[in-house]
Order: structure tokens, then C-alpha cells, then sequence
């Protein structure tokens, strides 16, 4: 098989189920309440952070109103806190509450479990190459938007 289509095949694969795996790590935890669109709200939020709406909505690539909807849910479960900023009482901050820092933690898990297993059989040379492969792909989308 040439690389062509090795990488193709390898990219297509990726793309279609690294988001049913993170599904399925996700709903076989006790976060199995929200789902991977809500956990990468809250890695958009981050730990030990407030953010406001805007700038989780332009990290996540949504509407503030789309992210409104989402977050009054994570709100109601407990995940994310609002609060209105010292400064201007007009923006509203969000941030984690314990129980979303602990699926924040979860979440970032899996990413590191990931991580490990790809780079477990790389190099250091390979994997600036496949660093520097990934980046130009990141590019190539950026591009294109």
C-alpha cells in the first residue's frame, strides 16, 4: 500500500472514531451526564480560571448564544459557576466548580493517555516529525476556513 493511501486511510479512521472513543471514556465514568461537546466547554474554561463567555465561545467555535445554552445545562449540573465580573457587572465569568475540575482532570486523562500511547513507540526524531506533520495539517485547516 503507498503512503498515499496509507495516511489517508489512517486519517479518515482517526477522524471518524477518536470522538467515539472519547465518547465512550467519557460515558463510562461518573460524568456520563454530559458529553464531549460539554467537556471540551470545560477545557475551554479551563482550571483555576474565569473566562467570559465570549472568549470560551470564540475558543470552542460557537455562538455566545449557542454556548449560553450549553453552559445554563452544565450550571444545572453542577459543572460551571457564573459569576458576574468586579470590574463590569455587565460580563458574566464562568469557571469551574469542584465536580467540572474533577472532569476536567477525567477528560485531560484521556488526552494524556492518548499521547502515551503514540508516543510510546516514537523516537525523539519521530516525533518532531510527527509534530511538525500535525502542524502543517493544524495550517492546512486554518487555510481553509
Amino acid at each position: 500500500m503507498d503512503s498515499y493511501l496509507q495516511l489517508n486511510t489512517l486519517v479518515v479512521y482517526l477522524f471518524n472514531n477518536t470522538l467515539d472513543f472519547e465518547r465512550r471514556y467519557v460515558g463510562n465514568s461518573e460524568f456520563k451526564d454530559i458529553s464531549v461537546n460539554d467537556m471540551h466547554i470545560l477545557e475551554a474554561i479551563g482550571r483555576n480560571t474565569s473566562k467570559s463567555m465570549s472568549a470560551v465561545a470564540k475558543k470552542v467555535g460557537v455562538t455566545v448564544g449557542t454556548l449560553t445554552i450549553a453552559v445554563n445545562n452544565l450550571v444545572k449540573k453542577g459543572y460551571v459557576l457564573r459569576i458576574r465580573s468586579a470590574k463590569d457587572k455587565r460580563v458574566v465569568l464562568i469557571s469551574l466548580s469542584p465536580k467540572g475540575i474533577r472532569a476536567y482532570r477525567h477528560h485531560e486523562k484521556f488526552h494524556l493517555m492518548m499521547i502515551k500511547a503514540m508516543r510510546r513507540s516514537l523516537n525523539d526524531e519521530e516525533c518532531e516529525i510527527l509534530i511538525r506533520a500535525l502542524k502543517q495539517l493544524d495550517e492546512y485547516f486554518t487555510q481553509i476556513q
